[in-house]
C-alpha cells in the first residue's frame, strides 16, 4: 500500500463514512427519491451523505472549501485547496438497485487540478484511490493501465446520451466502437476505474458531466499511468465530458470523436 498523506488518510476515512451510510440504504431500499430542476435523480442518501461529509470536512480541514454535488459550496471560497465531492455517482443505478455506484472524493488544488482522490463503491466490494506522484491503487493492489497500442485490439466502454446526439457526434462513437475489439457500456465512475486497472482501454463517457463527476476519477486514471481529459484532449476536469485512454490510444480515440 502506498504510504497515506494525513489528507488522503481523511479522504479515506470519509469513504468509511459514506460506504456505512449509502450502503445502508440501498440494502435496506428505505430512501426518498425525487428529480432535480435538471430531471436527474436524487436521493435521501445522497443528501445525507453529502451533508454529513461537508460537515466532517469542515471540522477537519476549516481552511480548506468544500464543493458537493447536493449542496454547493461551504468553508472558505478562495482557498487553494478545495474538496469536490459527488456522495453517490450512478443514483440512477443506486434506485433501482443497481449496484454500480460509488462515492467520490477528490482534493484539488487550485493550479495543480485534483492532487489526490477516492472513489468507493462498498456494493461492489471495491475501492480505489490515488495521491499526485504516489500511484492508484485498488483495494490496496497497485494498479496500471494497459499496454494496448491498437484500436483493433482494444477493449472500450462507451456511455452514450442525448448530449451526444446535439453534438451530431453519435455516429462517431459507433464507428469507433466498430473498430475496437469490443465494446461493452460499462457506465460512470466504473469505466474509468477499469480502464485504471489495465480491464478495459478505453472509456468514454456522457455529455454533460460536472466537477464532481471528473475529479477523483481523473487522478486515479492518471497515476494509473492513463490520461482522462475532455472529448477535445483537454486534462480540464470541469468540463463537460471525459475521455480515459491508456495514454497509448488517446489520441487516436480523439481523433475519432472528432468535434
Amino acid at each position: 500500500m502506498t504510504v497515506m498523506s494525513a489528507d488522503l488518510d481523511l479522504a479515506i476515512r470519509l469513504a468509511d463514512i459514506a460506504d456505512e451510510i449509502t450502503l445502508t440504504y440501498f440494502e435496506r431500499r428505505n430512501f426518498t427519491s425525487s428529480r432535480k430542476v435538471d430531471l436527474t435523480e436524487v436521493t435521501q442518501a445522497d443528501q445525507e451523505t453529502e451533508n454529513v461529509l461537508a460537515a466532517e470536512i469542515v471540522r477537519e480541514r476549516p481552511q480548506h472549501g468544500f464543493y458537493g454535488e447536493e449542496f454547493g459550496e461551504a468553508g472558505p471560497s478562495d482557498s487553494n485547496l478545495t474538496w469536490i465531492i459527488d456522495p453517490i455517482d450512478g443514483t440512477s443505478n443506486f434506485t433501482r438497485g443497481v449496484p454500480v455506484w460509488a462515492t467520490l472524493i477528490a482534493l484539488v488544488d487550485r493550479t495543480q487540478g485534483p492532487i489526490l482522490g477516492v472513489v468507493s463503491a462498498p456494493a461492489l466490494a471495491r475501492r480505489w484511490w490515488a495521491r499526485r506522484s504516489h500511484g492508484a491503487f485498488a483495494n490496496g493492489r497497485l494498479i496500471r493501465v494497459s499496454d494496448i497500442a491498437e484500436i483493433s485490439e482494444a477493449q472500450i466502454s462507451v456511455t452514450f446520451n442525448k448530449g451526444w446526439d446535439d453534438l451530431g457526434l453519435t455516429p462517431n462513437l459507433v464507428a469507433l466502437q466498430q473498430k475496437c475489439y469490443r465494446a461493452r457500456g460499462f457506465g460512470d465512475f466504473w469505466q474509468h476505474m477499469l480502464v485504471a486497472e489495465g480491464a478495459i482501454d478505453i472509456a468514454i463517457d456522457a455529455i454533460g458531466l460536472a466537477p464532481y463527476d471528473n475529479a477523483a476519477v481523473q487522478i486515479v486514471v492518471e497515476e494509473a499511468g492513463g490520461r482522462h481529459t475532455d472529448r477535445l484532449g483537454n486534462r480540464d476536469f470541469t468540463r463537460d465530458s471525459a475521455v480515459s485512454s491508456n495514454g497509448c490510444l488517446h489520441r487516436a480515440v480523439i481523433e475519432a470523436l472528432g468535434s
